[in-house]
């Protein structure tokens, strides 16, 4: 009988100390060089440390959504998003914003940015930069981040699940939501405003994401090549090519450049004041 009630005693002491709804057992906490602040990985934001900058991840339910030129597009809907096809994605975590010079010189060391700025998105990196930036990242913070796919970076920048719908991210009126040719570069080179701009500046998109639409151009993880046709599941794009994908638009390009649907790609050691990253998990 003793033995059962010291039994019952230590079982109840246990689920006390290391019930989440009071503390945090065993969570990781971030080291000085890096790290995560110790949030479930169910959370609805994660925020890590590389370091001492710090950045968040914003999660995205899985779900299922038409990818391509679907018709709040209209009319600027090009050949290359088509054929419209049916994505069905796992649930994954995505920037809230893009890499920041901050973030790319605490990883890296060094800052390759024409329009120098802590705050303002890193440019002037090729994707092949990118992935020697998230193999230094994922060694500091012990995680796995990587490029989006296109199909993630997509659906993200439609809202997720919580999608309303708008042709821009965040919006049907472009600038609430971008920094584009109209605001950054046709005012002129002599001007405050010309080039790219603070992260988060802009109106957010339905899961809380800035700057899908313009400011920079964001690297995704794919060969750039045509859609496939039917129902794809976690889609990587194919399997070889010679040009990387990159999505978002940018500012110095029109508004139709920064729509939901838009996409190019160049060859993977290109790099332009007009493109940058943003981190998936």
């Amino acid at each position: 009988m003793k033995i059962v009630i010291k039994w019952m005693f230590m079982t109840i002491m246990v689920a006390m100390f290391c019930s989440p709804i009071l503390l945090s057992c065993g969570g990781d906490e971030p080291s000085e060089e890096g790290g995560i602040q110790g949030q479930s990985e169910n959370a609805k934001t994660r925020t890590f440390t590389a370091n001492g900058v710090k950045f968040t991840m914003v999660r995205v339910d899985g779900g299922t959504f038409m990818m391509g030129g679907t018709s709040e597009q209209g009319s600027d809907a090009e050949k290359e998003e088509r054929p419209i096809h049916q994505v069905v994605l796992s649930s994954y975590y995505i920037g809230m914003t893009e890499v920041t010079q901050a973030l790319w010189e605490a990883v890296m060391g060094n800052n390759p940015s024409d329009f120098k700025n802590s705050k303002h998105p890193v440019e002037q990196v090729t994707w092949d930069d990118c992935q020697e930036f998230i193999k230094k990242l994922n060694a500091l913070t012990r995680e796995n981040f990587s490029l989006p796919t296109e199909a993630q970076w997509e659906f993200a920048a439609r809202g997720g699940n919580k999608s309303a719908g708008f042709k821009f991210a965040g919006s049907n009126n472009i600038n609430e939501v971008a920094w584009y040719d109209d605001n950054s570069y046709n005012v002129g080179s002599e001007s405050v405003n010309y080039g790219t701009h603070d992260v988060a500046t802009k109106k957010p998109n339905e899961l809380g994401l800035f700057d899908m639409s313009g400011n920079v151009q964001e690297w995704c993880q794919d060969w750039y090549g045509e859609y496939p046709g039917g129902e794809q599941f976690d889609p990587t794009g194919p399997f070889r090519g010679s040009e990387r994908l990159y999505r978002g638009g940018d500012w110095s390009h029109e508004a139709w450049c920064s729509r939901i649907s838009h996409r190019s790609g160049t060859e993977p050691n290109h790099h332009s004041q007009i493109r940058g990253l943003r981190l998936a998990l």
